[in-house]
């Protein structure tokens, strides 16, 4: 390695390091008012880029070691979906979301991930061919810039999942995928150690879970594709990205169903104790690239850091103002806050809700549409008055 270069991805997991991500970038920058909510696109990266560096440096500064692009759902048919128009195309917001994160990226020691997502061109039921095409147009920009690594994530088909490793693998770069399924395995119920099997014979060396379920469920799906890899004399590095949400009461579909999702979702997430739990149970699962989806925000990634620092070796710059369980209070002017300066008050909490009429979990919608419903069928058109009556009246009679 020449001096002063950067080890790749494969090589710090090759040699047992905990590689720590970023979080959930559609969401953070939905709450600080540059994301829309619903078409989800990230022409933040070219409209504002001020605010996606920002979040980059956050991240950067709590520990992450990748900073991944801000492509998420930047293919071409989803920018132009359900009459969603934008200022930008495909490449410029592509393009300006790798300048980003490589600008960050140089600040510290971290890599820069291209990553691409699912499609509504598969649900659509497009051909195999024309939804590579869209994954294509996206790696050219990738390799154009160079980025470190690549990443196919949240995928609820493995089909497609499949499709995206083999045009990531093209480039001759390295290749993760992440699934966004649970135990129960793809929407077409391809259990997550099937999964994971057809990841790597498609050319992935990392494979793993994000978003759509909490810590605790997506480190379990990753130990059961493990098995599986296991089972079938494979090898693989293993990452999980879940969401910073508790989601006990989830079905195959994950938070998407549950009627909260995604304005009211707040009650849920995970205090930066849990976080610490997640890092622990990961690390134990001999999950090495650790990091979070939507919900994550910088502090939490910091918590992930500062549980595993004897294992990494380090703390983040962002723990200089954090003091390790609690410790920090013991400057507080309060003395019954001064008396929650250690490690068994906060891990042994029980956060109250402050909502006494809310329930402790909710009925998920359940619709059971998948590719191929008529009512999952893309169109660049605006969803008309006539189609939105439709799932009203659908929605008051499933509830």
């Amino acid at each position: 390695m020449a001096p002063g270069a950067k080890k790749g991805i494969l090589e710090r997991l090759d040699a047992g390091e905990i590689v720590f991500g970023d979080g959930g970038f559609v969401f953070a920058l939905e709450k600080r008012g540059y994301v829309k909510a619903g078409p989800w696109t990230p022409e933040a990266a070219a409209e504002h880029p001020e605010a996606v560096r920002q979040l980059h440096r956050e991240f950067l500064r709590a520990g992450s070691n990748v900073m991944q692009t801000f492509t998420f759902y930047a293919s071409d048919d989803k920018l132009e979906n359900r009459g969603n128009t934008l200022p930008f195309s495909g490449q410029q917001i592509n393009e300006a979301a790798c300048d980003l994160a490589r600008e960050v990226a140089n600040e510290g020691d971290a890599l820069v991930a291209g990553g691409v997502s699912q499609t509504p061109s598969y649900l659509s039921c497009k051909s195999e061919n024309d939804v590579k095409a869209i994954f294509k147009k996206q790696i050219d920009v990738f390799v154009k810039k160079d980025v470190d690594f690549l990443i196919a994530e949240y995928f609820e088909h493995v089909e497609e999942a499949e499709w995206a490793v083999q045009v990531l693998k093209s480039t001759g770069k390295p290749v993760a995928a992440t699934m966004c399924i649970g135990p129960d395995g793809d929407l077409n119920g391809v259990s997550p150690g099937d999964c994971a099997v057809k990841l790597i014979k498609a050319g992935a060396q990392i494979v793993g879970i994000n978003c759509h379920f909490d810590p605790m469920t997506c480190v379990k799906t990753v130990k059961m594709m493990k098995e599986g890899v296991e089972k079938a004399g494979l090898k693989a590095h293993y990452m999980c990205q879940p969401l910073a949400y508790h989601t006990p009461d989830c079905n195959c579909q994950g938070f998407i169903d549950l009627p909260e999702f995604p304005f009211s979702l707040e009650p849920r997430i995970l205090t930066r104790w849990d976080m610490q739990q997640y890092a622990r149970e990961a690390y134990n699962a001999g999950i090495r690239y650790i990091g979070g989806c939507c919900g994550f925000e910088p502090y939490h990634v910091r918590a992930l850091a500062e549980e595993l620092a004897p294992e990494k070796g380090s703390l983040p710059q962002g723990s200089e103002k954090h003091g390790i369980w609690g410790s920090g209070l013991e400057m507080h002017t309060k003395p019954w806050v001064r008396a929650r300066a250690h490690r068994d008050y906060w891990e042994n909490l029980k956060p109250a809700s402050g909502r006494p009429f809310c329930p402790a979990m909710a009925k998920p919608n359940a619709w059971g549409i998948t590719k191929g419903h008529a009512d999952l069928m893309q169109q660049k058109e605006a969803t008309s008055k006539d189609q939105l009556k439709v799932l009203f009246d659908k929605s008051n009679k499933s509830n």
